[in-house]
């Protein structure tokens, strides 16, 4: 079985590792539990995220890609909320603008009274 099979890309799942441990070993208050969730969760993140950041911004160098893993591996859960967000307001304007209907219409603020 290959790992990218499984959707794993060790580049970036490394890469993603040593952002994470950075990140960890500058938060001393961590128990080993919180400290391999924070290590997993990073390496996570930069093993699924780092393709759809690069997808999103159009970057072809292998050395940039893994250095932007690193960094999403760093950032961990903020960069999942980043990315989770910038994707739905994605999805909220094709919605908004994918229909005729929608695209004419105008937001309803007034207050009934």
């Amino acid at each position: 079985m290959n790992l990218k099979d499984v959707g794993i890309e060790i580049g970036f799942l490394v890469s993603g590792l040593f952002g994470a441990i950075l990140m960890v070993s500058k938060t001393s208050a961590l128990n080993l539990r919180q400290t391999v969730i924070s290590v997993l969760g990073g390496m996570a993140a930069a093993n699924y995220l780092t393709p759809v950041v690069i997808e999103m911004i159009g970057l072809n160098n292998i050395k940039i890609q893994n250095g932007l893993a690193f960094i999403i591996g760093f950032l961990g859960l903020k960069i999942v909320e980043i990315v989770s967000e910038k994707l739905i307001n994605k999805l909220d304007n094709t919605n908004t603008y994918g229909s005729n209907s929608k695209r004419n219409s105008k937001p309803n603020n007034r207050r009934k009274r």
